[in-house]
Formats: structure tokens, sequence, C-alpha cells
């Protein structure tokens, strides 16, 4: 049984992908959270929520022993952060990651400048490419709540396409990413709406 560790669990795209994972998938999740008391259990015999910070090694280490896959959706110190998940998984010796990141930290968005605001998305993304980790990060555009799964992918390096994107188009290749462990690895993707 693959088991799924979700950062930042209580965040607006992680809540939409635990019920996408739970709704066409038999994996057993660990929710990872600063107050678990803001988050209700979905499925008790399938998911476990953990109270934690990332930055906290030691919670950290504990949440991923066991779990296969690490899926991180943060917000604040990121490359702190990036650089926490990094050890403890190196530690775990767990290796497949995905990691959500923000368009335009490349400046490749046309038509936008770089902003400073992309910072912390930016820097965690470059700490998370020089690791060894089989990671996937996602640049997706801006969420929508339209229910359609359609998206189109573009690679490091091209000009990303459109700017939104909905929360079920996100959580469909999150789900993707970490059940196909050789899918997309050590590239870093633009997720907008087809």
């Amino acid at each position: 049984m693959t088991k799924i560790l979700i950062l930042g669990a209580n965040g607006r795209l992680a809540r939409n992908t635990t019920r996408f994972f739970l709704e066409t998938t038999d994996v057993e999740l660990k929710l990872f959270l600063r107050q678990a008391k803001r988050l209700q259990n979905p499925d008790p015999s399938r998911v476990e929520i953990v109270e934690g910070d990332v930055n906290d090694m030691a919670g950290l280490r504990r949440a991923i022993a066991g779990c296969d896959v690490v899926y991180a959706n943060l917000s604040g110190d990121m490359a702190r952060q990036a650089e926490s998940i990094v050890a403890a998984m190196h530690d775990a010796g767990l290796r497949r990651i995905v990691f959500v990141s923000s368009m335009g930290i490349y400046g490749e968005v046309p038509g936008e400048t770089y902003h400073s605001i992309l910072d912390p998305y930016r820097d965690s993304a470059a700490f998370i490419e020089k690791s060894d980790l089989d990671y996937t990060i996602l640049r997706p555009g801006w969420f929508t709540q339209d229910r359609k799964v359609s998206y189109q992918l573009t690679r490091k390096g091209e000009p990303f396409v459109g700017h939104d994107v909905s929360l079920d188009s996100l959580s469909d290749i999150i789900v993707k990413l970490s059940l196909d462990p050789g899918l997309h690895v050590r590239q870093s993707l633009g997720v907008s709406s087809r």
C-alpha cells in the first residue's frame, strides 16, 4: 500500500488533492500541518493527521517514516523548508517528492516581469533542483474552481502558456506524479488550463 505524506495539508490545493487521492486511489495519506485541529479527518481508515512544523527536523523525520512519496504544498520560508525536507528525506532513504512552486519563478511568463514576491518559490525550487531527489516541481497558474480536469504542461526553459488552472487539474497531475515514480522525474513543469 502506497503512503503519501502531504506537507502543508491545510492549504486549499492540498485539501483538494486529499479529496482526489481518496476518491480516485486506494493510497494511505499522512496529513502534516502546524495546527491539526484545523482539519477534520476525512477517512480515519486511510488518513493519519500529524501536527508539526516542517522546520522541526525531529518531527519531520517521524512524519516521513514509512512514507513512499512526499507532496509539499508550502508557504513562508520555503527555502529553509526545502532544506529541511531534503535532509529528512535523505535520512529516511526516501527519494520521490512532488513540490508545488509558482509560475513566473524563472521569468518564463510572457509579458510579465519577475517580482520579489516570487523569491521564496524560486529559492526553494532551486534548492530542490540541486538535490539528488527524484523531484517534480509544479509551477501552476492562478487557481480556479472549475471542476474540469484539463491542463497543459510546459518545461523549464519554455514560455509559460496561459495563466489559470483548476484545482482539480492540479490535483489530477499531483496524484499521477505520486503514483508513478518515473513520471516527469527531475523536471520543473508549468501547469495551466488547456
